[in-house]
C-alpha cells in the first residue's frame, strides 16, 4: 500500500515466485478488510471539546474564525473498468475513483467519502455524501463553527466558500479570500501527506475490481491518521495538488443561501477591522 510497485516488479526484486506474491496479496486484501472494520475509532468527527481546539488552531495558523474543518476532494487513478469505463475518466483525461475528505489543522481525516467515477463533479459527489446531511445538523457545528471549501462547493452557512473574483472584489472581499485560502490549504496538504506516504493512491491503484477500490482507499485514509495520531514522522516530501476553478453551468448561481451569505458577510467585517 506504501509502495508504487506491482506484484510482478516485487517478485523480480526480491525473486520470489508468482504463488509467494499471490499470496502477499491476499495478506494485502485482509489487513485492508480489518482496516475497514476500524474506521470509526480513527475517522471522526470532532466532539464539541474537539471542536473547540480544532477552532482555536485554525484561527491561530490563518486568522480564519470559527473552523473546525477543511473539505477538498482528490483523484485516485485507477485501470479502466471493463463496464462503464467512460464514467470513470476525469477532465485531466484518466480514468479515476473520486475520494473527498474534511481533515482538521493536523491534516487528520475527520470525514472521508470515495467511490464515485472520475467524471462526476465536485458538488455531485458531496450531495451525494454523509457531509450534505451534516451541515443541516446544527450539532455537528458547535460555537457557531463551519468547514471551508473551494469555490467548487455551493455557499452555506457552515460550509464557507470564497468569493468569486469577477475583478470587482473589495479590498474585505479579497482579504476574507486571502484568510480563508491560507487555512483551507492544509487539505491540500492532506491530500499531498496521504499520498506521499501511501503512495500506491498517488500513480495507479494496484487492483481490478472496482468494488473493492474504496475499502482499500479508506483504509489508506485510517493509515494516514494513525501515523499522525502516534507522530510518525516519516519524511515524505509533499507535492500540493492544484484543483482547477471549477466552471461549470451553476457556478454563477451558487451564491443562494441566505444564512451563508450573511455569515460570510459577518467574517468580512470581522476580519476588515482586525486588519
Amino acid at each position: 500500500m506504501a509502495t508504487m510497485d506491482s506484484y510482478r516488479s516485487i517478485c523480480d526484486r526480491f525473486n520470489v515466485g508468482r504463488a509467494t506474491a499471490v499470496r502477499a496479496a491476499t495478506a494485502v486484501r485482509r489487513v485492508t478488510c480489518a482496516l475497514f472494520k476500524i474506521v470509526p475509532s480513527f475517522i471522526s468527527w470532532p466532539s464539541n471539546e474537539q471542536a473547540e481546539i480544532i477552532i482555536n488552531n485554525f484561527k491561530e495558523s490563518s486568522g480564519f474564525p470559527s473552523t473546525i474543518g477543511a473539505i477538498d476532494g482528490t483523484h485516485i487513478r485507477i485501470e479502466a473498468p471493463q463496464e462503464n469505463a467512460a464514467d470513470y475518466v476525469n477532465r485531466k483525461g484518466y480514468h479515476s475513483n473520486q475520494l473527498q475528505v474534511v481533515c482538521d489543522h493536523r491534516m487528520i481525516i475527520t470525514h472521508c467519502f470515495v467511490g464515485y467515477p472520475g467524471s462526476v463533479h465536485d458538488q455531485r459527489v458531496f450531495r451525494q455524501s454523509e457531509m450534505a446531511l451534516y451541515l443541516n445538523n446544527e450539532e455537528k457545528f458547535p460555537f457557531d463553527s463551519h468547514i471551508i471549501g473551494d469555490a467548487a462547493y455551493e455557499l452555506h452557512e457552515h460550509l464557507l466558500v470564497p468569493f468569486k473574483d469577477n475583478g470587482h472584489l473589495t479590498a474585505a472581499q479579497k482579504q476574507y479570500n486571502f484568510r480563508l485560502s491560507s487555512a483551507r490549504v492544509v487539505v491540500e496538504r492532506c491530500f499531498a501527506l496521504l499520498k506521499g506516504r501511501m503512495r500506491s493512491l498517488m500513480h495507479c491503484l494496484p487492483m481490478k475490481r472496482v468494488d473493492l477500490m474504496s475499502e482499500y482507499i479508506v483504509a489508506c485514509c485510517v493509515i494516514h491518521n494513525i501515523c499522525l495520531l502516534r507522530n510518525d514522522e516519516l519524511a515524505v516530501i509533499p507535492i500540493i495538488e492544484g484543483n482547477p476553478i471549477e466552471n461549470d453551468d451553476n457556478a454563477n448561481q451558487r451564491q443562494v443561501n441566505n444564512k451563508g451569505n450573511w455569515k460570510r458577510n459577518i467574517i468580512v467585517n470581522t476580519l476588515q477591522r482586525h486588519h
